[in-house]
Order: structure tokens, then sequence, then C-alpha cells
């Protein structure tokens, strides 16, 4: 008997205008390993993907686009939406699971690139490098002494969250002399955080006594607005903010006028509450914010380790295997998904 094809799509962001891949290495080797897996690509890019791009495939592998209810409301073949990275916010997880959908992200590819940005922003943020880089373009050596940085040594790092992201960052900053980390989970017990050599505290405690407050926590309705004006007053006045996860956790109103009146040190932002950014963003005007396209942590590697856990979820579904970074394990107990997966085990 012949084996039929199991057909992953990719959604049309992984290329440019002229169909030519963006990026150097998107773990597509994993695939390519295995004959029965068919590699296709979204023919135009969408904001949304549309249930006709989806047409008769088992898996998607997702970009940018947002899943929403009408994405998955033809998926008579379609298993599994995985999303290239670990943000999911742009994904419907309800309705893909009223859908018999699995939605998976892939967990742990992203944390040591994301945590090495961060040290490098920390860095970069308490030693004023982009105002110092500014002095000597603009001639202004003489200025250099109104400047003056800090160290890491002797600072403390709260982290809002404390999934692999942060461990990975805690992990990298044991050797700038640092105090003990401070963190804030509810869904940490005190044994793991002992374990990591950290002290859990509460959310205002965390904010008042920390030096660099960095934010790795996901994007939720409980955690929109998460800081605000009230939050930004309790933070130390030469404390700096970094936000790596997602734009809305952050009041970006609040935050303005806080760095603006120069009641925070500085932040650096890679996220926002509307992106893309196309035009000059009001966070550009002041020199003590650092800004990113939401690709701080944007390396070779990432992109390779990030493709090869995508296309590994859809070598082991094919398999018949359960594949990890499943948000929705609940599906694989619904009569249609069982329905559907076993359908293909055997045809094959």
């Amino acid at each position: 008997m012949s084996v039929q094809k199991f057909i992953v799509m990719l959604t049309a962001d992984f290329n440019d205008g002229t169909g030519a891949p963006k990026f150097r290495d998107i773990g597509l080797s994993v695939l390519a390993e295995q004959s029965h897996i068919e590699p296709r690509v979204f023919k135009e890019h969408r904001k949304q993907i549309g249930a006709d791009q989806i047409e008769n495939a088992q898996g998607v592998i997702v970009l940018t686009p947002d899943v929403t209810a009408a994405s998955v409301a033809k998926s008579d073949s379609l298993l599994v939406m995985a999303r290239f990275g670990v943000g999911y916010d742009s994904v419907d997880v309800k309705a893909c699971t009223a859908a018999d959908v699995l939605v998976t992200i892939t967990t742990g590819a992203v944390d040591r690139p994301v945590a090495e940005a961060a040290v490098g922003w920390m860095i970069a943020l308490s030693h004023n490098v982009c105002i110092k880089d500014n002095l000597v373009r603009t001639g202004k050596w003489d200025e250099r002494s109104k400047h003056m940085g800090c160290e890491l040594r002797d600072r403390t790092l709260g982290v809002i969250g404390l999934g692999g992201i942060a461990q990975k960052l805690i992990e990298l900053l044991r050797g700038f002399g640092m105090k003990p980390p401070l963190a804030f989970d509810p869904f940490v017990t005190e044994a793991i955080a002992e374990k990591l050599g950290v002290r859990l505290v509460s959310f205002d405690e965390l904010l008042s006594q920390a030096d660099f407050v960095s934010i790795h926590c996901p994007f939720t309705e409980k955690t929109r607005g998460l800081i605000g004006a009230r939050e930004l007053a309790l933070m130390k006045p030469d404390a700096y903010l970094l936000n790596t996860a997602r734009g809305g956790i952050v009041d970006e109103d609040a935050l303005y006028t806080a760095l603006k009146n120069r009641a925070l040190a500085g932040a650096a932002l890679d996220c926002f509450a509307q992106e893309p950014v196309t035009s000059p963003h009001r966070f550009g005007e002041l020199d003590n914010v650092l800004l990113a396209p939401h690709s701080i942590a944007w390396t070779n590697e990432m992109f390779r380790d990030i493709g090869r856990a995508a296309c590994q979820v859809m070598v082991d579904i094919s398999h018949g295997i359960r594949p990890r970074g499943v948000l929705n394990p609940e599906v694989f107990e619904q009569a249609g998904f069982r329905a559907k997966w076993e359908r293909l085990r055997k045809r094959n």
C-alpha cells in the first residue's frame, strides 16, 4: 500500500515577496528526512489564516498570522496548528479545541536567545550605551561625565514569570555578582524557587526592590495592563524595566510619562500594544529607552531551533506520537480528533 502524504503548510511570511526564504534555516531538514511529509507554503500572506489556505493539510506551522475560529472552520483533515515560537495570544486556542485541532508552541527553543538579549539590554541600559554612542556621533565628547553608568554588580534582578526564559536569564547572570534574584509567579512553588536560588515575593515587593524588572509572563486578560501608573510608581527611580514578552502587559501611556519625567531610569521594549510599528514611535523621542521591532532575540540559531521543534511536532503527529508543547491536551481525548488521527494511521 502506498503511503499518502502528510501535508504541512507554512504561512507565507516565512518567505519574502518573491517567494524566497527570509531566514537561513527554519528547521525544514527535520521534515526532509521524512519521505511521507510534504511541506508547502501559503500562496499569500494574510493577517488571519483563512480556512481556504489550509486546504487538506494535516498541520500548519504559523509565524505571525492570527488563528481564529474561521481559520479552523473546515478542519476535517487538520490535526495541529504549531506556533513558531512560544507566544500564543494570536491563536484562539478555545476555537481550535472546539474544532478538534491541537495547538502547540516550541517550548524551550527561545529560552537562551531571549535571555541573552535581556542580558545585553541590561548592560546597555545601565551603561548608557545609546547615549554615549550619540555623544561621539554628535561631537559632544566633553559631556561624557554627565552620563555615568552603573554595574550589574550588587544590583537585584526581579522577574515577572519564572518560566524557562527567566530561569535561563538568572543562570546567565550568575557571573555578574548580582544579589539573589526575586521572582513573582503565582504558579511556582517555594521548593522550585529555592532550587533555582530565587526568592519568591509579592508583585508589589518585587517592583519596589528590584533594580531591573524583566517581564516574562504570557499576555492574557489577567496580565493585560499588569504594569500601569501605580506599579511604575512603586519602582525605584534608578530602576529599569525590560519587556521581551508581549505588548499590552505594560500601559504604554503610563510608561512614556514615567520615562519622560525621569521617574524611571530607563526601559527596553521589544513589543508594543499595536504591532507592527510602521511610523516613528513616540518612545523614540526619549534617550532612556531602547527599542526593537519584536525581534531583539532573533538569531539564526533561534529560528533553527524553533523550526526544528515545530517540524518535530509534525513528525510526531504523523507517526501517531504525542508531541511536546501542546497547549490543549484535552483534544487527544476528543472523538473528533481521535477519528482524524485514526484515519491517518489507517491510510498509512
